[in-house]
């Protein structure tokens, strides 16, 4: 058949179907053979918030965006060029996000009367047939019944065969994009080497999917995106609970210390408990607790003895652990807290992102509790996010509070990885024995920074009391006096206002230093800020980007960066948080863009409002 090549500058795909059509896999996979030729790349996965929706209907729809491209990109695209459709609820859901011109590719299996009635279609009205998609390219094949026909001489019963349509439908795309299979081979491989039956299902219909492309006469082009353009070095695709585990491990390895993660499973951080339990070998130990408040004070027990403590949850488990967040802080021990953010309130949308427990992290626990606050940005800054958490929980004897999201931790990247030799050193002095001068231990007499000393229990001569009641300055006994509460709480906050001494200046991401309009942002709206900042600067826009790590304390300079601009936007995925914290602290009249919908910004949104504020509106 003729084979006509096209060169393309970027790709974006939506694989959707039922949530048991293997869209995940399927993207995944793609993802994993687009990182192995050295193209940029940004996913999205879109998961349902029911464990088991039902089959077919609209909330049961699973999605997964990926955009892969020669040049850098920050986001996974705002529209799709190709969307996967796998049943009529999956295209219904995600039809608004193609663009126009665009290429559907249909499983006409999932378009009978049942799906279209379960997608609440009208009676008798099938979009495939309708020409309602008249302006775009309709690809129309019957996935399920050439899945059947490929496996008809494997004995599995029909259910089972019909798993595999995920990898007919990716055999045919890696036709499309000119792709090499050998890497999902491998993967099934691996995956069911000790199931054959299951294993020779997936790799035929894989192959067939392919050879249906090379041999049928509907389809005549094919495409490829050139070689990315990316800085020279050794990359591997990363995700963000992943990334954030691996920050974690070689933060224990360059600190020396031994780590213990308190947990109990939630959406969407329980991968990073179970990343973290495939590598004992780093000295770490994992506790899958009870319930939450057993799994931070399990953490908190094991920073008391010497270990590095740590306990990862979501918005719901914050709440929970709030307490004992207060029982560390006022031990002033070495604790990290990852909250990985979701849809709130209550248990609100379990798999959907949101960024809307930052005042929960800065506030949210009685008295005068103050614990710094660090924020990953993407996939792969997690990993030196949780490294930069640890080094200043160790180094300043206090827990901390690490923030992603949804977005990142189930979103995938390039990553250049550093090797050990690039990784700063974290030090760790635990006191042994008595300072010259010192008659007896002084457990909260403190150095220049306000940092108590660490002593293991049972050190000889350095016997201690510690726990949640108020401390007598220095000594540490149990006080009640009402001027030493407050200068304690005085000293505690200083303390952890002194950390900004000892974190980098806020750079600007992109722009002048001096402008029209300074856009702040923090988390997992780097993406879309920085593609909107860069479209408009250049159209010639006086417009500048500046990307929060440190949100608790604040860089020394980042009020000198607000006052070189007339304007100052916070785009946040909540309704308000970050700006309320500026205004606050730097008396900033910052205007707030907000999307609480449980999904990303695009980088269109992101545009009108900079040119929205730049006009005046």
């Amino acid at each position: 058949m003729p084979d006509h090549q096209e060169v393309l500058s970027e790709v974006v795909i939506k694989f959707a179907g039922d949530s048991g059509d293997g869209m995940q896999l399927t993207g995944s996979q793609f993802t994993n053979n687009t990182a192995m030729l050295g193209l940029d790349l940004a996913t999205f996965p879109d998961f349902p918030a029911e464990i088991r929706a039902p089959i077919g209907t609209l909330p049961g729809v699973s999605g997964f965006q990926l955009r892969f491209s020669s040049d850098r990109i920050y986001t996974p695209g705002d529209e799709c060029d190709v969307l996967v459709a796998m049943n009529a609820a999956a295209l219904k859901v995600n039809l608004k996000g193609l663009k126009k011109g665009g290429r559907v590719i249909a499983n006409t299996d999932g378009f009978d009367a049942k799906n279209l009635r379960l997608a609440n279609y009208p009676e008798g009205v099938n979009p495939l047939e309708d020409n309602s998609l008249a302006n775009y390219q309709v690809i129309t094949m019957d996935v399920t019944k050439m899945t059947r026909e490929a496996l008809k001489e494997i004995t599995m019963g029909t259910k089972e065969k019909d798993r595999a349509k995920n990898m007919f439908v990716l055999g045919f795309l890696y036709w499309m994009y000119n792709r090499d299979m050998e890497n999902t081979i491998q993967f099934l491989t691996e995956k069911f080497g000790k199931k054959p039956e299951i294993l020779e299902s997936n790799i035929k219909a894989l192959r067939s999917g392919y050879n249906y492309g090379d041999t049928t006469e509907t389809f005549t082009h094919r495409f490829t995106v050139e070689k990315g353009k990316m800085q020279p070095g050794v990359y591997r695709s990363i995700m963000g609970n992943q990334a954030l585990a691996y920050g974690i491990i070689a933060a224990g390895q360059k600190s020396g210390l031994k780590l213990f993660l308190g947990s109990y499973p939630i959406t969407p951080a329980s991968d990073i408990l179970h990343e973290l339990s495939r590598h004992k070998a780093f000295g770490i130990k994992t506790f899958q607790a009870e319930d939450e408040i057993a799994a931070i004070a399990s953490a908190i027990g094991a920073s008391y003895g010497g270990n590095f403590g740590l306990t990862t949850t979501s918005g719901p488990g914050m709440a929970l652990k709030a307490e004992a967040m207060g029982l560390a802080m006022m031990l002033e021990i070495p604790l990290l807290i990852v909250d990985v953010q979701r849809g709130g309130p209550s248990t609100g949308l379990p798999t959907k992102t949101e960024q809307s427990d930052l005042l929960q992290a800065y506030y949210g626990r009685n008295g005068e509790c103050p614990i710094p606050v660090i924020s990953a940005s993407t996939p792969s800054d997690c990993f030196d996010a949780a490294y930069e958490a640890v080094r200043i929980s160790i180094q300043h004897m206090t827990p901390v509070i690490l923030l992603s999201d949804g977005y990142i931790a189930n979103g995938a990247e390039p990553w250049k990885f550093p090797s050990s030799e690039e990784l700063k050193p974290i030090e760790v002095n635990f006191k042994t024995q008595l300072w010259e001068g010192e008659e007896k231990f002084q457990p909260y007499l403190r150095d220049d920074k306000l940092v108590r000393p660490w002593v293991v229990p049972g050190t000889a001569g350095l016997e201690h009391r510690i726990g949640g009641l108020e401390k007598q300055n220095i000594t540490g006994n149990i006080s009640y006096d009402p001027e030493n509460h407050q200068l304690m709480v005085k000293i505690r906050q200083e303390k952890v206002d002194k950390i900004a001494q000892h974190i980098p200046h806020q750079h600007l991401d992109s722009g002048a230093e001096k402008g029209k309009v300074l856009v702040i942002g923090w988390g997992s709206t780097y993406g879309a800020i920085k593609s909107a900042c860069a479209e408009l600067q250049q159209q010639g826009v006086s417009v500048s980007h500046a990307h929060l790590r440190y949100v608790r304390p604040f860089p020394s300079n980042l009020g000198d960066i607000i006052k070189n601009f007339e304007h100052v936007l916070i785009p946040e995925l909540n309704n308000g948080q970050l700006i309320k914290i500026i205004r606050d602290v730097y008396l900033a009249d910052a205007k707030g863009y907000n999307k609480i919908m449980g999904v990303p910004f695009t980088k269109h949104e992101l545009v009108d409002a900079i040119q929205s504020v730049i006009s005046g509106n």
